[in-house]
Order: structure tokens, then C-alpha cells, then sequence
């Protein structure tokens, strides 16, 4: 007589095979669909359906829709080092570098500009999206560039030049202003650059003389 052999195993601990493929699949979806509705109609469901599961396994990995969105906005570290590098170098063109660097990450590398975009549409209706779009534009960035040229009024420049970066990629990529859309970059980046250049690199106190047109 053949022995009987017990087909229990013991159950495994931990999440599932396949749970770090799940979750990264769940996080890619996500980041499409935040880029491309923005925070308020993107929702659990419709991850979950471009993810390919069920929605309840979304909210295993991630509580809530912020959650997600947080888990989401991991900015790749190339793209923070491709804009840190705009600052290297001379003070020469350094306004056409820096809109041209900025231009480059947000519109044709996808894996920088998605999260990215999500940032800008979720900042717009959701705090915490605010807070990280700020965080990226002044602190990890522009704040840290500028001050490395001991210029006065650092975060004040900080503030301006992001707010002039994000409107022009507001009206560019989002609203879709047909002026700026159809504009070449290389036209637009020689126009936005001098006067970002002006806020980056101010120009030195003139003398006596000079006031007075001597």
C-alpha cells in the first residue's frame, strides 16, 4: 500500500509571488493616468483597470488615492541632475541653458516628464501635489543652483524663475496656448532666456557716471 502523502504545505508568509511586479505595475499606471487626468478624475478604479487588477489590490499597496499619488511623484534623479547641470559653467547663456534643461525634462523624456506633469495638474486641486511641485522647482533645485552663486535675495529668485518655468510649460502643455504650441523650442528659449538670465545673473550697480549718462 502506497503511502498517503499529504498535499498541505505550510502557507507561506509574506505577500505573494509577483507582489513587487504587481506594485510596480500598479505605480506605472497610476503615473499615466495622474499625467494624463490629473489628480481630481483620476481614480482607484481606472488604475486598477489600466494596471490590469482588481481594485482592492491597489488599496493593499496604497491606502488612498494620496498615497498613491505620493508613492507616484519619485522624480528619476537623471532628471534633477540634467537641471542642476544647466547651472554648471559660466554665467554666459546661463538663462538659455536653464530653460532649454527644463524644456528637455519636461517634454521629451516620458519618464521624467510624467511625473512631472502629474506634480503640475495635482498641485493645482491637492495641497500635498503642491508642496512636492514646490519642493522640486525651489528647494532641490533652483534654491541650491542660485545660492551657489552667492547672489542676494535667493529664494525670491527662486520663486520668480520657477514661476516663469512652470507658467510657460502650463501654457505650452496644458492649457495648450496656440502661440507657444506652435512656436519652435530653439525661438522660445532665446526669448524666455534673457529674462530668466536677468533674475539669475543680476547685472552689476552702475557708477555715478553711468546713472548720469556720462
Amino acid at each position: 500500500m502506497t503511502a498517503h502523502t499529504n498535499s498541505a504545505t505550510p502557507a507561506r508568509r509574506g505577500r505573494r509571488p509577483g507582489a513587487n511586479t504587481t506594485r510596480q505595475a500598479i505605480l506605472v499606471a497610476a503615473r499615466a493616468r495622474f499625467a494624463s487626468d490629473g489628480f481630481t478624475a483620476t481614480t482607484i478604479r481606472r488604475v486598477a483597470a489600466d494596471a490590469g487588477v482588481d481594485a482592492s489590490l491597489v488599496m493593499q499597496f496604497f491606502r488612498s488615492k494620496n498615497e498613491l499619488f505620493a508613492a507616484v511623484m519619485s522624480v528619476p534623479a537623471d532628471a534633477l541632475e540634467r537641471l542642476s547641470a544647466a547651472f554648471e559653467g559660466a554665467d554666459d547663456h546661463l538663462g538659455e541653458r536653464v530653460v532649454r534643461a527644463f524644456l528637455d525634462v519636461w517634454e521629451t523624456d516620458a519618464q521624467s516628464a510624467e511625473p512631472l506633469m502629474a506634480m503640475l495638474r495635482g498641485a493645482i486641486v491637492n495641497d500635498q501635489a503642491g508642496g512636492q511641485l514646490r519642493e522640486f522647482l525651489q528647494e532641490r533645485l533652483l534654491v541650491e543652483a542660485i545660492v551657489s552663486r552667492d547672489v542676494d535675495n535667493p529664494t525670491l529668485r527662486a520663486g520668480i524663475v520657477s514661476s516663469m518655468l512652470v507658467g510657460l510649460v502650463v501654457g505650452r502643455d496644458v492649457v495648450g496656448v496656440a502661440t507657444l504650441t506652435e512656436v519652435e523650442r530653439e525661438t522660445l528659449i532665446a526669448l524666455v532666456g534673457p529674462a530668466v538670465q536677468k533674475v539669475l545673473v543680476p547685472a552689476p550697480p552702475t557708477t555715478d557716471e553711468e546713472r548720469a549718462g556720462r
